[in-house]
């Protein structure tokens, strides 16, 4: 090739460069402004939202945590009224910055166990928001409390959103694709939603119904756990997309009236991006060993039962994951060989039994519930 070629082919190179560098830039410049407009309005929405536990730390760890080191996130659906609501959805998450990993357990709502400032009653987790407001105290912090008396293990943040905020979160980003799994129907705000076996594209209403029917569910609480998964997963991917951004005003507003927190702005960005440089094999949900029955108690309430034994072994998992000492569920030390250790190749087994109760039952529930 001549000389005077070779140099025409390098400048037509280095302006081509020039012109990508140039639409490089651009794109980057039109994303921050996006960007400059959707941090200020999340800024805003999120700290409308803030709500502060009652409590100066969490009372299963020393002093405060940070995202630096591993952390826990209890996340909370609620369902009902600002002040009159119970947790319908209860999901705690570990996440481990370092090993970038997560731990995730869905616990059942029908949950056996002792409610934090109740004077000692047992009954369903879901009714810690009840009993908090008869004891006065602060329901966001009842939950907590009672799942880390459950468990023995400390929540550092919770995430808190009604029926009505997810409704409204998956209408605003024009509403959410899943595979349904089988045939059923659910009934919700006394209407029946019915749902055919294959992928459907529903609204903010029939993903609600999609996301808590459990009764006809053969695998459970753990098969609506995975439906739950699998519904959240995609919203965050329509979140993130640029479609999302043209109707972030409705999207805000929407998580602004119905969602709670204990998150500062710059913990938000933070879990953030500790979220997205996990992996997705890095990501384990844990189930437990419980079963569901209605003979323990003389009033015939159905509950999910989980023996010492279980709570134990899902405590050690976390507090592992956690790089936390091993404990009793009592907060002593532990001696002997873990059932963490004991079970380590074994997953826990699914919550197959019978799915009884209705949603109004906590509210009966006294102390002679379980007895």
């Amino acid at each position: 090739m001549p000389v005077s070629d070779s140099r025409l082919s390098r400048v037509r190179k280095q302006k081509k460069k020039k012109r990508w560098v140039w639409v490089l830039m651009s794109c980057i410049s039109i994303a921050l402004i996006g960007s400059s407009y959707f941090i200020f309005q999340v800024w805003g929405a999120m700290d409308h939202a803030f709500d502060p536990l009652e409590r100066s730390q969490p009372s299963k760890r020393d002093q405060e945590a940070t995202m630096d080191q591993p952390f826990t996130v209890l996340l909370m659906g609620a369902d009902g009224k600002k002040d009159d609501w119970r947790t319908d959805t209860l999901m705690l998450a570990s996440i481990h910055p370092k090993k970038k990993s997560i731990k995730i357990y869905s616990i059942p709502r029908d949950t056996y166990t002792e409610i934090a400032n109740s004077n000692g009653v047992k009954t369903k987790i879901n009714a810690a928001p009840y009993y908090a407001r008869l004891a006065g105290v602060d329901l966001e912090t009842n939950v907590v409390e009672t799942v880390e008396d459950h468990l023995n293990v400390p929540v550092d943040y919770f995430v808190k959103i009604n029926f009505q905020g997810f409704i409204d979160v998956v209408d605003a980003l024009g509403g959410v694709d899943v595979d349904v799994p089988f045939d059923f129907k659910m009934r919700l705000f006394y209407k029946w939603y019915t749902f055919e076996k294959g992928p459907a594209h529903l609204d903010g209403h029939e993903a609600l119904a999609y996301v808590r029917m459990r009764k006809s569910d053969p695998r459970g609480d753990h098969g609506r756990t995975e439906r739950q998964r699998e519904v959240l997963q995609n919203l965050a991917s329509q979140a993130v997309s640029l479609n999302s951004v043209t109707k972030i005003n409705d999207i805000i507003q929407a998580l602004g009236n119905n969602l709670g927190h204990n998150l500062k702005v710059s913990e938000v960005y933070k879990l953030q991006a500790t979220f997205r440089s996990i992996p997705k094999e890095n990501m384990e949900m844990l189930t437990d060993r419980g079963y569901d029955s209605n003979k323990e108690n003389s009033r015939g309430i159905w509950f999910h039962h989980v023996s010492d034994e279980e709570r134990l072994r899902l405590s050690h998992i976390f507090r592992k994951h956690l790089d936390l000492p091993l404990e009793t569920l009592d907060g002593q030390k532990f001696e002997g060989t873990s059932p963490a250790d004991e079970e380590n190749n074994q997953e826990g087994s699914e919550n197959t039994g019978d799915q009884h109760g209705t949603p109004d039952e906590t509210f009966g529930v006294t102390n002679e519930a379980g007895n």
